[in-house]
């Protein structure tokens, strides 16, 4: 039985249902030789036994260029197949044991098993990582993913700082489409985030790190805490702190949706805190605000569809099928109407002379009074973009991926209660 990642397990015992895809044998049976798997599980092992990959056949047929990233126990390269000049992105997995102790590595081992069944079960969806290819060595093991030049949605975001609300619905259209089809496939990724998230060329997402992600079947509830602290659900911290409470299922990946959405259209998180309990008990609570002068210029429907996303009690919280028929994905289309040239014509020279003063007004803006500007230049919003893309600009290494320093930080721009008195000696 497997058991996922878990940074700080609860004690209690994990309730899986894996079934045959992740099931490797209390005989010793090989993970490619389970005979209940799929057919196309089955052929997939199959190839990947005859093939007897090795580090130097693996050599012959991919060149490696350079690190794109590193983990604690893996490094992500670009690689470009000989056969065909495309280029690729490979995830090397260090399985040696040198960096930890055995059990560690078996259970990396077993990890790496399940990710690659779960994205051969979704492979063939547009906006989820495709693997290409699979190699084992004694000593690594090597994921040959499609590359996404564009990089990983919280790069792009610490770029623009925040998105507007036609891109975030683009975003978020094709986001909750996958969520929905692993949900349709009984499948909970577990750890969605902007880091999770990357974008090719075209900027479409590709929902990738199934390392947390397990199958689970109706009715099952797990019990492991794993993700990521600022997007975890309050279902899955209370079943982490209390006994005799419900364990979660796959609504907690709605939670995290909710959390990414908020992210994309003001810039910062809804839940963070410099203590972290603090920020777990605002997790619990639901307590979060659409703070002012961020969320001034956004309409009702975004902030209704996070409200309906943010939900503490998952029973009442939206799944994907009811979050993409919100309001916020349609498009109010009225009656045909009759063709009047005369009136399109005028219009149009409305349009042309409205395209000008804009044009105008764009590079020669009305003037703010310095008055505004000393008592809150923050409220206005050119000056406010002006101050977060310089404040990213020169602050962007800072922002950590971990839990230290987080990109809500550069969004305190109100004094903390503990400086309002301090004196600076001269």
């Amino acid at each position: 039985m497997l058991v996922a990642r878990s940074p700080a397990h609860s004690g209690r015992s994990p309730v899986h249902s894996m079934g045959h895809l992740y099931t490797l044998g209390s005989s010793g049976g090989s993970f490619y030789d389970d005979p209940t798997a799929s057919p196309d599980l089955r052929s997939w092992r199959t190839l990947k036994k005859n093939q007897e990959h090795t580090l130097k056949t693996f050599r012959a047929d991919w060149e490696l260029h350079g690190i794109i990233g590193k983990g604690i126990s893996s490094t992500v390269r670009r690689v470009v197949e000989k056969k065909t000049g495309k280029e690729y992105a490979v995830k090397i997995i260090d399985i040696s044991g040198e960096k930890g102790e055995s059990d560690q590595v078996e259970q990396t081992k077993r990890e790496t098993m399940r990710e690659v069944s779960i994205l051969r079960m979704c492979a063939g969806h547009p906006n989820i990582i495709e693997l290409h290819d699979f190699f084992e060595t004694p000593t690594f093991i090597f994921l040959v993913f499609e590359l996404c030049k564009k990089g990983e949605l919280f790069d792009y975001l610490t770029q623009v700082v925040s998105l507007s609300e036609k891109r975030t619905r683009i975003f978020m259209r094709q986001l909750l489409d996958v969520v929905h089809y692993l949900h349709s496939h009984h499948i909970v990724h577990r750890d969605l985030k902007p880091e999770n998230i990357l974008l090719d060329d075209d900027l479409n997402l590709k929902v990738s790190d199934f390392g947390f992600a397990t199958l689970i079947q109706n009715g099952e509830e797990l019990t492991e805490l794993c993700g990521t602290p600022g997007y975890l659900a309050p279902e899955v911290l209370s079943v982490s702190m209390y006994e005799n409470v419900a364990g979660y299922g796959l609504e907690v990946d709605m939670w995290a949706c909710g959390v990414i959405m908020y992210t994309l259209l003001c810039g910062s998180p809804p839940f963070w805190h410099r203590k972290q309990m603090m920020m777990l008990r605002a997790i619990m609570q639901g307590s979060y605000h659409f703070n002012s002068p961020e969320w001034d210029d956004i309409t009702d429907a975004p902030k209704d569809l996070i409200r309906n996303l943010l939900v503490v009690d998952p029973k009442q919280r939206y799944t994907a099928a009811q979050a993409l028929e919100h309001p916020f994905f349609k498009r109010e289309l009225g009656p045909a109407k009759k063709f009047f040239p005369r009136q399109v014509f005028r219009s149009a020279i409305f349009c042309v002379r409205f395209f000008f003063r804009l044009k105008y007004y764009y590079y020669n803006p009305p003037p703010v009074s310095i008055e505004t500007v000393l008592e809150n230049p923050y409220g206005v919003k050119a000056y406010r973009k002006l101050i977060d893309g310089c404040a990213f600009g020169m602050y962007a290494h800072w922002v950590k991926r971990g839990d230290n320093q987080n990109r809500a930080a550069l969004f305190e721009h109100a004094l903390r209660e503990d400086w309002k008195n301090h004196q600076i000696p001269l």
